[in-house]
């Protein structure tokens, strides 16, 4: 394993790993049909086996003065989803969330119309990539994200349900800045996977029963500076991210799940503008689904990546921005990864495509929209994760 330092640039420009040596995303075998006894004996079965430098253009850095404050709303309108028959389920995800620059402008409640699609999933799920506090102490890192609590009201309007905060931002202002973020989760009913006051609680996944089908999502990121790779973590005893720097306790914590839920893992990984997927995601992303993980998704790079299918399981490699500051070109390139499970795994998957103006997502229409979900599909050959 070798390691490669990067500068943080306009987008924010990160210190990440690459493993060498990578397979190809493999489906799982599940039990199915089982006794609750022989369920109970299986799980306790399973419990018991235990560089180069990038330079950045400084006229795209924005400006980071502290973003407006707009008052909470305290009974958000949430549009009506549409259901699916018992024993399926919408899931719906989307990439990077931060109200930096000009993405502040959707803390009074319009993310863009691409929130429309995340209002029609059953579980909606999105990268929140921002300390939400106004304490704390800045961590000794180029770019410093923190927004106010009015982001996640934001979220909730837009039929947001769940929120990952395990990512290179996450602590930003520190633990002081990380407790704040968790607090302004439960003021706000937005629950947050990937953080914790310990370990137990950053593994510790979102579950919920929708139309009969078990689901159980986790977070973790793959991605930290140098500087906190070890102070970041969570602990037995310190608050703090559930990292995949070392995957065996999120595998474990998968088989675990995999028993008796469909298994959602939202990742932050990868190498930041590189569209194709690592070998250390592509082993990470086999590894999980091995252990039971049906859907795997990811951010971090800033641009679209490859989503792959294989039986029953589903990866998307990279969402990309989504309420983000990013200026045009592949950056801007974003949309929301739609996923339909029943209690077998994947059903269906689809792209719904989109770019992002003035910081928020914006939905294609017509040819335009087309050409962006045939140039989603083409990814997946051209990087060789057919």
């Amino acid at each position: 394993m070798h390691q490669r330092p990067h500068l943080e640039g306009p987008i924010g420009w990160h210190r990440c790993q690459e493993l060498g040596g990578g397979r190809s995303v493999i489906d799982r075998h599940r039990v199915r049909n089982l006794t609750s006894a022989a369920v109970l004996i299986l799980a306790a079965a399973c419990s018991s086996s235990s560089g180069y430098v990038t330079s950045a253009d400084p006229a795209d850095a924005p400006a980071y003065a502290a973003p407006p404050r707009v008052p909470d709303v305290t009974k958000p309108t949430v549009t009506p989803r549409k259901k699916l028959h018992k024993g399926r389920v919408r899931l719906a995800f989307a990439g990077d969330v931060h109200f930096q620059g000009a993405s502040a402008s959707a803390l009074g409640g319009d993310i863009g119309s691409a929130g429309k699609i995340l209002s029609k999933a059953d579980l909606a799920v999105v990268n929140l990539e921002t300390a939400i506090t106004s304490g704390g102490t800045a961590e000794p890192k180029q770019y410093t994200f923190r927004s106010p609590s009015s982001g996640l009201t934001a979220l909730r309007r837009n039929g947001v349900d769940v929120v990952t905060v395990a990512n290179n931002h996450g602590m930003d202002y520190g633990r002081t800045g990380l407790e704040d973020t968790l607090k302004a989760g439960k003021r706000s009913g937005m629950p947050m996977i990937g953080a914790g006051l310990n370990a137990d609680q950053a593994f510790t996944p979102y579950r919920r029963t929708i139309h009969g089908v078990r689901l159980s999502v986790f977070g973790a990121t793959d991605v930290l500076d140098s500087f906190a790779t070890s102070s970041w973590p969570a602990t037995t005893s310190r608050p703090g991210l559930a990292s995949s720097k070392d995957p065996a306790r999120l595998l474990r914590a998968v088989r675990e799940a995999s028993l008796t839920d469909v298994v959602v893992v939202v990742l932050h990984w990868g190498v930041e503008r590189q569209s194709c997927p690592s070998a250390r995601q592509r082993e990470l992303a086999a590894s999980l689904t091995s252990a039971g993980a049906s859907v795997v998704v990811g951010s971090h790079a800033h641009v679209l990546e490859p989503a792959v299918r294989s039986g029953r399981t589903a990866v998307h490699y990279g969402l990309g921005n989504f309420v983000f500051y990013a200026r045009g070109g592949a950056g801007a390139e974003t949309g929301v990864y739609n996923v339909v499970v029943d209690r077998g795994g994947v059903v269906s998957t689809s792209w719904v495509p989109a770019r992002i103006n003035g910081g928020r997502p914006e939905l294609l229409r017509g040819s335009v929209a087309e050409a962006a979900v045939a140039a989603q599909k083409a990814l997946t050959s051209r990087c060789g994760v057919i």
